[in-house]
């Protein structure tokens, strides 16, 4: 499908019958665009302006936020554009720009929980090394990788998939995820295999890492005292709670996204609608109410009265 300029548009084939209630459902999203941003960039500022969270745990958490962040920018204002237009639309190489930073960032947030769960194990396991391991160049190491290898691996696949030849122009999604398989003529078995890789590497081994040392942490909590319990508690569980709900979406988006198969048009779209909803406001939510420092300055930011009511 290419216009005057040699420009490919896909048409999005996965959302509802929405002509009737456009202007509802853009109210809804918008609002909802609009709270994820602000929920995560409040406790992202809470972070950078205090400087007892200028910690490894936390400065992981700031980079999983500002992931959520990126994530939602990059879905929610061209399905806000979609909900007013008649027809959903965008260029395939717009559609692969899109794919890429939603697999980029996707696979960093695996790496992020695989940093912070090694952070946890390091801290609860081999406290009096934890400073000595934990340093700033750790983490800063531990950032670089987890925002440069994933993505260089992800537009390796993009590049691949760019020269790829089309033989559908009909995407059974309401963004570009694994469905921009289904429109290739022939599936490139480079692709495909560095696709593989990329899920064992971004995924697999980053939740068996994971899986290792939540084990390890709960032995060792196991046979302390209570103090140390409380606090595995207070620490792991956000991470836990994340990578849960994070795993769940990501095996519906690798299984079923990829399938080509009857799925129920409403279904899809539901699904996918919570892709783009829960996991932004999830995390948030998580880790302002569950971790005890940022609930404690979340709570003097937003009912400074009542603190100095009780200081007085």
């Amino acid at each position: 499908m290419d216009d005057e300029l040699n420009v490919t548009y896909i048409t999005f084939d996965g959302h509802v019958e929405i002509n009737k209630y456009r202007y509802v459902y853009f109210f809804i999203m918008f609002t909802v665009y609009i709270v994820i941003i602000c929920s995560n960039c409040i406790i992202l500022y809470i972070i950078c302006i205090h400087k007892n969270l200028h910690e490894p745990m936390y400065i992981f958490t700031a980079a999983l936020l500002l992931n959520c962040v990126l994530y939602t920018t990059t879905i929610y204002p061209k399905l806000l554009i979609d909900f007013l237009s008649e027809k959903q639309i965008i260029s395939y190489s717009a559609c692969l720009f899109q794919f890429f930073i939603i697999y980029s960032l996707g696979s960093s947030e695996f790496v992020l929980l695989t940093a912070m769960a090694y952070d946890r194990y390091v801290a609860i396991c081999k406290p009096l090394q934890y400073p000595t391991i934990m340093r700033k160049s750790t983490v800063s190491i531990f950032l670089v990788i987890v925002w440069l290898v994933p993505a260089s691996s992800i537009a390796v696949q993009a590049i691949g998939m760019a020269k790829s030849k089309l033989c559908s122009f009909h995407l059974k999604s309401i963004f570009c995820n694994n469905t921009v398989y289904t429109l290739q003529c022939v599936r490139s078995k480079l692709v495909t295999v560095f696709g593989i890789v990329c899920y064992f590497d971004f995924v697999i081994l980053p939740f068996l890492f994971i899986v290792f040392t939540y084990t390890k942490i709960f032995i060792v909590s196991y046979h302390s005292c209570k103090e140390i319990k409380k606090k595995a508690a207070e620490t792991c569980l956000p991470h836990i709670l994340v990578l849960v709900s994070f795993s769940c979406f990501g095996v519906y988006d690798v299984t079923i996204a990829r399938v080509e198969s009857d799925f129920p048009k409403t279904a899809r779209f539901i699904v996918s609608l919570q892709l783009v909803l829960y996991q932004p406001l999830f995390n948030p939510f998580i880790y302002g109410l569950k971790m005890k420092e940022i609930s404690k300055h979340l709570k003097r930011l937003f009912c400074p009265t009542k603190i100095i009511c009780c200081i007085n």
